[in-house]
């Protein structure tokens, strides 16, 4: 079992930037590789960025790439999300996930989630 808590979500304008971290524990953090989601209002749940357990492999949804860096530091079992030059189309909760397999390019699969935390993009 992994428990997932993100934090650093909030209000922004639009150009802005926020981090936002997600501390596991419960299970060895470097065995698993880690996601963002995110769901904004009425839409469903899309990915965002992973990242592997090493660091040595991460992917982006087109719509983030060139703007978010996901990245983890295994020793405080955390990852991370900079999000940079941020738009009104990036409102919506985001979610770290946990997955015990890395598959590059995968969105799916993820066995373990976080309750969310709110990003808000004002124009």
């Amino acid at each position: 079992q992994v428990q997932l808590v993100e934090s650093g979500g909030g209000l922004v304008q639009a150009g802005g930037s926020l981090r936002l971290s997600c501390t596991a524990s419960g299970s060895t953090f470097s065995n698993y590789a880690m996601g963002w989601f995110r769901q904004a209002p009425g839409k469903e749940r899309e990915f965002v960025s992973a990242i592997s357990v090493a660091s040595l492999g991460w992917y982006y949804a087109d719509s983030v790439k060139g703007r978010f860096v996901i990245s983890r530091d295994n020793a405080k079992n955390t990852v991370y999300l900079q999000m940079n030059s941020l738009k009104p189309e990036d409102t919506a909760v985001y979610y770290c996930a946990a997955n015990s397999v890395y598959r590059h390019g995968s969105t799916s699969g993820y066995e373990y989630w976080g309750q969310g935390t709110q990003v808000t993009v004002s124009s």
